[in-house]
């Protein structure tokens, strides 16, 4: 780890020196998530309640969700860009350090201007969490920190996923970013609001209502169950097809040969 801490500082040093175009990079990213906000504030305002959950609930989780992307946006970036590294014979490169190649690849990209987003979600949940009806006791705060790691690691498996199949098609695949981007946009809402087979989809296949449904339902106290509370756990399983199929990806790669 002292390695990808190095990482992350000589991004950080090159990133800063141009700080003006750093600053508004990371005002552009705000803006354009601040949209989305909009979307979900002016409904909220409508119809009041959306299934049952007020806008401070919803909001709740839109927060949660939104600061786990960007999160992982941030920090698995070498895995969203991947397929410029096999164009390019990057990879040939980090194939012949004697350093773990995931940690490499993590390494390879940390873009500090996407904290716009987490910025936009610390003010989202600065409003919801008093707004809410929540009695934030410590088990509710751990639930909460809960979410966000859980939706951090989800995040991150599905760029592994998508940097995996990179192996395959050369070029990135645009399906992938219905997980993705996708996710965080359909993240913004409950994910039992879009129906039981959704819910199902994103219980058994992609686990993001690991770390948002089931336990926003706790954190509401509409379920005292502990295994809601620790739900999110299971996301840092999703770890490990991620990474099974990340090593068949490796396995399958032929050289550039520059």
């Amino acid at each position: 780890m002292r390695l990808y801490w190095k990482y992350i500082l000589v991004h950080l040093k090159s990133q800063m020196q141009y700080k003006t175009s750093f600053v508004m990079t990371i005002i552009g990213q705000f803006i354009t998530a601040f949209s989305a906000f909009l979307t979900t504030y002016f409904m909220m305002l409508r119809f009041q309640t959306i299934q049952g959950y007020s806008m401070s609930e919803v909001l709740l989780c839109f927060a949660a969700v939104l600061m786990a992307f960007s999160f992982a946006e941030c920090f698995a970036r070498g895995f969203d860009r991947f397929s410029g590294m096999l164009g390019n014979g990057e990879f040939d490169r980090i194939l012949v350090r004697p350093r773990n190649v995931v940690l490499q690849v993590l390494g390879s990209k940390v873009e500090f201007t996407r904290l716009g987003r987490f910025v936009q979600a610390v003010l989202v949940l600065c409003y919801a969490v008093p707004a809410s009806p929540v009695n934030w006791t410590p088990d509710k705060i751990l639930t909460l920190v809960l979410m966000i790691a859980g939706g951090t690691v989800t995040f991150a498996g599905l760029f592994v996923i998508s940097a995996a199949l990179c192996f395959f098609t050369t070029e990135g695949l645009e399906v992938m970013n219905i997980f993705t981007d996708g996710g965080r946009e359909f993240g913004r809402y409950p994910l039992a609001v879009y129906g039981s087979s959704v819910l199902r989809f994103f219980t058994y296949v992609i686990p993001m209502a690991w770390f948002q449904q089931y336990p926003l339902l706790y954190l509401l106290g509409r379920e005292t169950a502990i295994i809601y509370m620790l739900s999110p756990l299971v996301c840092f399983l999703f770890w490990i097809p991620c990474y099974g199929i990340w090593r068949i990806g490796v396995k399958h790669y032929k050289s550039t040969g520059s």
